[in-house]
């Protein structure tokens, strides 16, 4: 079933979660581990996230630097394929622009639809670790806009080849990310808000937010979305605290804030096991003041580990 769908039919708050790829070279078995901890709670979806290819350079017997492409996780199409068989769950892969032609991105979501997975969630995606400034493949999209694009042309029937005939549509539900706090590289919350009107406007189903610690960020920024215009649903993303460092890289990585209660409670921690139980109490407490406020469904970031999510999802679910 679509995304958009379930939101529509839910008589309450849906619970889904978002997983990482094993590591290149490691089996599916610690993914199923995740998922079996949290597949009690009847996840609507479960969404699986995507990295772009890393660029390294290795010395060379002769002395000099040789540039190397590493993928350090696999490709989302069979692991989606292979969650969405194994617990007959619908599965949300990560479609970015970074590391992709238009071709390669087209047949990847040749392939999604072959499998009768109809579900995306398009992002540009980050530079990599090694790059300050996103830089697209040649040949590739520069923005989000331009995928999304892409695929809602595939749902009209228009492939890349103009030359085919008697195409087949794709049916594909697109979901795009908003920014309660601002894209990092967004110059003002006016012009992020104005930039995501206009995937919406273009075709996107849904929008699932960037990570906050402070629901009212998200409420005003539902009210701004409102304001201009954009309509479809606006489901909140969680991450909870997980250690002591979260405190400062979290607003450095992902540039949000950490609110004063939040960081006072975290100061009084000793160690990681005290900041992962803030992390969960204050991640319930958020929880149940979003469903209060009547949210179409609670989004969890995992980021490989389950335990603290299923602590939450007891208390809420």
């Amino acid at each position: 079933m679509k995304v958009i769908e379930r939101l529509n039919q839910a008589e309450k708050p849906l619970f889904t979660f978002e997983l990482l790829p094993p590591p290149k070279g490691a089996d599916i078995t610690k993914l199923y581990d995740s998922i079996g901890k949290l597949i009690e709670f009847n996840p609507a979806y479960v969404n699986i996230t995507y990295h772009q290819q890393e660029e390294v350079f290795k010395k060379r017997p002769d002395g000099l630097l040789e540039k190397q492409i590493v993928r350090k996780r696999p490709g989302t199409v069979a692991i989606s394929a292979a969650i969405k068989y194994k617990y007959g769950v619908d599965v949300v892969p990560h479609i970015i622009c970074g590391g992709f032609t238009k071709e390669e991105t087209e047949n990847a979501l040749i392939d999604l639809n072959f499998l009768g997975i109809k579900n995306l969630l398009v992002l540009r995606g980050d530079p990599p670790k090694n790059q300050r400034y996103f830089t697209p493949e040649t040949g590739g999209h520069q923005y989000a806009i331009d995928l999304l694009k892409q695929i809602v042309n595939l749902n009209e029937g228009r492939y890349l080849d103009e030359t085919i005939q008697n195409s087949s549509a794709t049916d594909f539900c697109v979901g795009v990310a908003g920014y309660p706090e601002k894209h990092i590289e967004a110059p003002n919350m006016k012009t992020d808000l104005q930039h995501l009107k206009e995937k919406v406007d273009a075709g996107a189903d849904y929008v699932v937010t960037q990570m906050f610690f402070d629901n009212q960020k998200y409420f005003d920024f539902v009210e701004n979305c409102r304001n201009i215009g954009i309509e479809v649903p606006i489901i909140p993303g969680m991450k909870p605290i997980t250690t002591l460092s979260d405190v400062k890289l979290l607003p450095k990585v992902f540039s949000i804030d950490i609110p004063e209660d939040l960081s006072c409670e975290l100061d009084k921690c000793k160690t990681n096991e005290d900041a992962w139980q803030v992390g969960i109490e204050w991640s319930v407490k958020q929880s149940k003041q979003l469903v209060e406020f009547g949210v179409p469904s609670l989004h969890y970031y995992t980021i490989g580990r389950a335990d603290n999510i299923r602590e939450i999802a007891k208390n809420i679910f």
